[in-house]
């Protein structure tokens, strides 16, 4: 530890210091990195390649599974070759990289969760403007300023993040470069700018999250008024996974970075982490496919022997242009 604390980079601690445990926790991150893997390009490429599926909210559905594929791209692959090697170092700049890219993804899911509630909004509340409001033009304007208030974000934190002066070991107790746990190697008084920054963000996550409650507000009183079991089934089969996700993203989130800094290693640090960082993009493609129809009978088409030889031909041919 003191030949590498005594370098530019950081040491990650992980879950354990015991050999066993760490090759468990590999395969376990392991296993779990490839079901999120698979998931999320299954559900971009179904999105991309069935007509049926062109609509707005299938448009979302497929950015927000590029973000969870990206954000749990950033920490666990890093972790799993860790722990294999049983070397938790990592260089300054890949932790300038992880902590930006971790920042600007974490961000821009929150704002593509925000996008998409309002999609629902308008879909149930204004079904006979919702292709004049949510037309193709707005939807990419949508996304692309979700992608780069992303981005800002995570430049913006790196920035004053990494310009903290550090005292002492640059041990991190995590596994990944998460900054309220760097901010416990600032010098003293020195992070206060992180702070101020931490809560301009916080406040607008909290904005984010004020739009998505009055959203399914209006959408669940709204939906209370349709007269047909089969109508509000379909709605609430829609809009309950997209309000679960976000519930679940955001209160595991909130909870680890506004809760009061210890000094000492707790096992809830990791735990939480691992609720916002690893559950989320994992199970985002089982809650959006499985509680949905029209997503379920378009894998089923994909993933057929039929569909696929087609899809197969049709991707040669466009080879031999």
């Amino acid at each position: 530890m003191a030949n590498l604390t005594s370098m530019s980079g950081f040491l990650l601690i992980g879950f354990s210091d015991n050999r066993e445990l760490q090759i468990l926790h590999a395969l376990l991150f392991l296993v779990t990195y490839l079901l999120a893997l698979t998931g999320n390009l299954l559900i971009i490429t179904v999105t991309s390649l069935d007509h049926r599926l062109q609509s707005p909210m299938y448009y979302f559905l497929k950015h927000l599974s590029l973000l969870d594929l990206c954000f749990i791209s950033v920490t666990v692959p890093q972790s799993i070759a860790n722990s294999l090697m049983n070397n938790g170092y990592i260089s300054h700049g890949q932790c300038i990289l992880q902590v930006f890219f971790f920042i600007a993804l974490a961000s821009s899911e929150v704002a593509i969760l925000t996008v998409m509630s309002y999609d629902r909004y308008v879909a149930v509340c204004r079904p006979l403007q919702y292709e004049i409001i949510m037309n193709s033009f707005a939807c990419r304007q949508a996304v692309t300023a979700v992608w780069l208030a992303g981005g800002l974000s995570g430049l913006m934190h790196t920035a004053v993040n990494f310009s903290i002066p550090l005292c002492g070991e640059r041990v991190i107790h995590q596994f990944f470069c998460d900054i309220p746990q760097m901010l416990k190697l600032a010098c003293s008084h020195e992070f206060i700018n992180e702070i101020a920054m931490a809560a301009f963000t916080t406040s607008a996550a909290f904005i984010c999250l004020v739009s998505i409650v009055l959203s399914y507000v209006h959408i669940f009183s709204t939906v209370l008024r349709i007269p047909s079991a089969e109508g509000q089934t379909k709605v609430f089969a829609t809009c309950l996974p997209h309000l679960f996700v976000v519930t679940f993203f955001l209160s595991t989130a909130g909870f680890e970075f506004l809760r009061p800094p210890s000094d000492s290693q707790s096992a809830m640090d990791l735990m939480f982490s691992i609720f916002y960082t690893v559950i989320p993009p994992t199970l985002n493609p089982a809650i959006y496919s499985l509680r949905n129809e029209a997503m379920k009978a378009a894998l089923r088409k994909v993933l057929s022997k039929g569909e696929f030889a087609q899809r197969k031909m049709y991707l040669k041919a466009i080879l031999k242009f």
